[in-house]
Formats: C-alpha cells, sequence, structure tokens
C-alpha cells in the first residue's frame, strides 16, 4: 500500500470512530506505520497535530448537534468523549468563541472544522535532490526515549529530548563511538523506529554509529539495525523550518511521483552540529524504502 492511500485509510479510520477513545496505534497501522512515524508526518504535512485534528473534528460535530437537535449539552459531551459538562464547555468556548448553553439559546454562528481528505495534486516540474543508499546492518549506539505509542505525541517532546541529552553529557558521549569510516561520518542521528520495533514503548533514539569498543555508559544501548534501502535528502536551512518544509516536499511530492514508497523501517536525521540555527546549516533525513 502506497504512503497516500495508507493516510486516507487512517483518517476513514479516525471519522469512524470519532465518537470513541481512539487508539493511536491502532490509526498508524491504517496507515502501515508505527504510532510514533504517523504522528509526526501527519503533523508536518497538515500544519496541526493528530490529536489538535480529532478534537476540532469532535468539536466541530458537537456544534453541529447542540445547533441542530434537541439533545442535552451532557448527552453531546460524553458523546464526544468530555467526561463532565464542566470540560466540554471549557473545550467548546476556545473553539466556537462562546458555551454551548449560549450558542443553543441564540441560535449563533459555529465554526466549522472540515473532514481531510487526501488527494494527489501535480504540480509543475520541481527539482529535489535525493540518492539512493543500500546498507546492510549496522549497529547504532543510542539513548532511546520512551513515548506512548497509543497516546498523542507533540513535537515539544522530541525537542526536549534533544536538549537534555546535549547538557546532560549523551552527546558528547555519543561521539566517543563513533568509527572513523561511517555512513552517517561525523553526525549524531535522530533514529525513528519504524512499524516493526522490537520495542513499541520506545520509537525514538539519539545514537551514533558504533565502533564497537565497550560502552561505559549505562543509560547508552546497542542496538542492530536492519538492512534496508534508504532514500537520503540532503536539507540545507535554518531548523526546525527547513526541516519541516523537506519532509512536506518529500511526502507530498516526491513519494506521490517515484518508484519507492515508506516501508516502515528505521528512518534516521543526520545532524553533524548543533549549529541549527544557522542559513547554511546542512544536515540529511533518511527514509527506509521499497519499491511499489
Amino acid at each position: 500500500m502506497d504512503w497516500i492511500s495508507g493516510v486516507q485509510r487512517a483518517i476513514d479510520y479516525v471519522e469512524d470512530h470519532i465518537g470513541e477513545p481512539i487508539d493511536y496505534e491502532e490509526v498508524a497501522k491504517c496507515a502501515y506505520s508505527s504510532s510514533f512515524h504517523f504522528q509526526r508526518v501527519f503533523s508536518i504535512l497538515c500544519g496541526f497535530t493528530l490529536g489538535e485534528y480529532i478534537r476540532c473534528r469532535r468539536l466541530s460535530l458537537a456544534g453541529n448537534e447542540v445547533l441542530g437537535t434537541d439533545d442535552k449539552v451532557i448527552d453531546i459531551a460524553l458523546r464526544y468523549g468530555y467526561d463532565s459538562p464542566e470540560s466540554f464547555s471549557r473545550a467548546f468556548s476556545r473553539f466556537h468563541g462562546m458555551s454551548p448553553s449560549q450558542a443553543k439559546n441564540n441560535k449563533a454562528v459555529l465554526k466549522s472544522f472540515s473532514r481531510l481528505s487526501v488527494k494527489l495534486i501535480l504540480n509543475g516540474g520541481n527539482m529535489m535532490d535525493y540518492r539512493i543508499e543500500t546498507q546492510k546492518a549496522f549497529k547504532l549506539v543510542m539513548k532511546r526515549k520512551k513515548v506512548s505509542g497509543k497516546q498523542e505525541l507533540t513535537a515539544a517532546e522530541i525537542s526536549e529530548f534533544w536538549q537534555q541529552c546535549g547538557m546532560d553529557g549523551t552527546i558528547q558521549a555519543l561521539c566517543k563511538y563513533i568509527p572513523e569510516d561511517n555512513i552517517f561520518k561525523d553526525c549524531i542521528v535522530g533514529a525513528c523506529f519504524g512499524k516493526d520495533a522490537a520495542d513499541k514503548e520506545f520509537p525514538y533514539a539519539i545514537g551514533a554509529m558504533y565502533n564497537g569498543k565497550p560502552v561505559e555508559e549505562d543509560d547508552l544501548l546497542v542496538e542492530e539495525i536492519p538492512a534496508h534501502t534508504y532514500v537520503v535528502f540532503p536539507c540545507i536551512g535554518k531548523m526546525p523550518e527547513a526541516f519541516q518544509n523537506l519532509y512536506q516536499r518529500i511526502y507530498s511530492e516526491f513519494f506521490p511521483a517515484s518508484e519507492y514508497q515508506p516501508c516502515g523501517g528505521t528512518d534516521f536525521e543526520a545532524y553533524p552540529s548543533a549549529d541549527v540555527t544557522s542559513p547554511d546549516y546542512r544536515c540529511e533525513i533518511w527514509i527506509a524504502v521499497e519499491k511499489r
């Protein structure tokens, strides 16, 4: 299944279960992806998180029922996952600009948040630089981040993890294990484990290619990355804007027109330094792929 149809299946699943507790892992399975990876790419492509999409759709549909039915506010609140009228009223007011009772009594104009529909739109010939790398299995020394696949993921969690690793000496420690000759050169990488990750509670890690020396740090571990073919994209510019723009182009331009598609393997972001605010900053995005 290609990425575009997978995303549509995931959106359809959300809409079919919009009034129920939504398991983010089940959503991601519809796109043959891990929860972590699907949420990251979804937010980059759409400009809002999966959790924000779900909340906005629920409040939009709830507004329709407040105005269009005689149902009690408490019944509508429970129908869309709110455990009390108070929590529903607060969320409703933030979204619509008025409380449910004000909307019902005044027949006010409310806001609507439309259902997403994935469409392939072909624009004229844009150039993208990339290369294909076929790699044998290799080992990565890393510190892993625990993220529940069943819950919403925010970009702030990953950013905080990088800041923590920069402050507690993790990045410096990883540099000791980088071999002289390796596919990532002197880069520290963010590893995004795919749907076949051995432990789904740890879908992300910060690491480096491993030179085989005994690991001295208790919070670092070594894991083998399976053999994969990768499409590698150079990214140039200030982070995170350049990073986000490139990811949007990869999934909206490159993959729809390519013979390759994401395969759910381990993806990497390779960073040569911490100078990410430079307009000339250079890094790479490695995406595990397979042919259609």
